[in-house]
């Protein structure tokens, strides 16, 4: 059985990007900590929907 990828929508794609460059932008002012947590996060969630979308062509 092989196995099936999600398809993600385009929100979900605009919320890692927007997400991505808040912590790279804002979060390091307040916490340095919690900007590369977040950024690690959300650059897991893009690469996640560059799956999706090669995988449903």
């Amino acid at each position: 059985m092989p196995f099936k990828f999600a398809p993600l929508n385009t929100t979900f794609l605009l919320t890692s990007i927007v997400g991505f460059l808040f912590s790279l932008i804002y979060l390091p002012k307040i916490s340095k900590t919690w900007a590369a947590a977040l950024g690690i996060l959300f650059i897991i969630m893009f690469i996640a929907v560059m799956i999706s979308t090669n995988k449903r062509a």
